[in-house]
């Protein structure tokens, strides 16, 4: 009896990792849509000439490549054509891979110069504007040493770019930062590496920043917003609020199975049961850069307790390497990390929208007060613009209309 015992639990475990494992070989690479959004290509946004601005929003851009190949920038190079001045350009953050802009010297210095200066010339001679953030790699992946190493990007951007680029917040500062684009859309833009950062990170008049305290940047944060209701509020930063990728804890089968295959997809080294230790401390403990970790945790808590009481919301970060999109009472909370890297996402749970492909998602604002979402994937070869992948009309419970129509009508 123990032996049939011994022979069964095993293979009934079996079965159900290849079940498991079939089924999201099914959905990988392939867009989520949730039921309701499932006939998303019959909604049709206004008309061109109604659009007061647009915005596109890149996350994790720092592995494009440098020879005039890279698809993602040629779908960015196709939108800036499209938005013309009335147009914005962010990238969320993890400009440069693996760690930001090393020192002079540095043998991966040359490397990072050359996809830096790729960045800032597709901005360079843009009608509009572009706007850097930072992420976890830009400072050094996080370490000790990581707020000198942002400040030698933030820098160098400073000396090359345009009037028209900015790297925001300045200093490596927790923010709130606040840029007008358009009547009745409010850019907000927080520094949420700051939360997690180990070692030195800036404070207080000293560093150039506008709070000794960081309790007063959630003050700051809330009044913004309470004198804002009467706007939409695009919040841009590199960390989210929600994912249904790894950093939210969310791991495929073969990384159970295979756990070595995080670090290298090459090491495919079977470690079942074993190999789930790694993706279970991820998810309910997590490492420095995961939402289940205390420090992301607790910035979390803290960000979302103030969000939670505003229904004028749109909160777009990077990170996870795919596109996602939730409605989360009231707001919208968005995920565009895939500028130059994929990495899975589980479709489901609270998501309305997932995708693992290359692409970037855009917001165009229009006069009548409508805020639509699209997600573009990257342009194939020899083809331009990308495709659009999903497309709708964002909903608020409260429906604000710019001041200059509500004068026309």
């Amino acid at each position: 009896m123990l032996v049939y015992f011994l022979l069964i639990i095993p293979a009934l475990v079996f079965l159900f990792l290849a079940f498991s494992y079939w089924q999201e070989r099914k959905y990988r690479r392939k867009p989520f849509y949730r039921l309701s959004d499932v006939g998303w290509q019959h909604c049709t946004p206004p008309d061109d000439a109604m659009r007061l601005h647009s915005v596109a929003m890149l996350g994790d851009v720092g592995a494009v490549a440098t020879d005039g190949s890279d698809p993602v920038l040629h779908t960015l190079a196709a939108w800036q054509q499209e938005a013309g001045a009335k147009g914005t350009a962010i990238f969320l953050g993890d400009n440069l891979y693996p760690v930001g802009l090393p020192p002079v010297g540095n043998i991966h210095r040359p490397a990072a110069e050359k996809r830096l200066h790729l960045l800032l010339q597709q901005l360079h001679h843009y009608a509009g504007q572009g706007i850097l953030l930072s992420g976890n790699h830009d400072w050094n992946k996080g370490r000790k040493n990581g707020y000198a190493q942002m400040l030698l990007q933030e820098n160098f951007v400073k000396a090359h770019a345009g009037e028209n680029i900015q790297y925001l917040p300045a200093n490596g500062c927790p923010g709130p930062v606040t840029i007008q684009l358009a009547e009745g859309l409010l850019l907000l833009i927080i520094n949420t590496q700051w939360w997690v950062q180990k070692g030195e990170k800036p404070l207080g008049e000293a560093y150039g920043c506008a709070y000794a305290h960081i309790d007063e940047f959630f003050v700051a944060l809330n009044s913004i917003l309470q004198q804002n209701r009467h706007q939409r509020i695009l919040v841009a930063a590199h960390h989210p609020m929600y994912s249904n990728a790894m950093h939210g804890g969310k791991f495929t089968m073969k990384q159970h199975i295979f756990p070595l295959t995080t670090a290298n997809k090459r090491f495919l080294i079977p470690l079942p049961i074993f190999g789930s230790i790694y993706p279970f401390y991820r998810k309910f403990f997590g490492a420095d850069e995961d939402m289940s970790h205390r420090r992301y945790k607790k910035m979390r808590k803290r960000l979302l307790r103030i969000f939670h009481r505003y229904s004028n919301i749109i909160y777009v970060a990077g990170h996870d390497h795919n596109l996602q999109h939730f409605e989360i009472r009231d707001n919208h909370y968005l995920v565009s990390g895939s500028g130059s890297k994929t990495a899975f996402v589980q479709k489901g749970g609270k998501a309305t929208f997932t995708l693992e492909q290359l692409g970037f998602f855009i917001i165009d604002y229009y006069s009548n007060g409508q805020v639509w979402l699209e997600a573009r994937t990257a342009a194939a070869e020899g083809t331009k613009g990308g495709t659009v992948v999903f497309r709708k009309e964002l909903s608020f419970s409260h429906v604000p209309v710019p001041a200059q129509t509500e004068r026309s009508g």
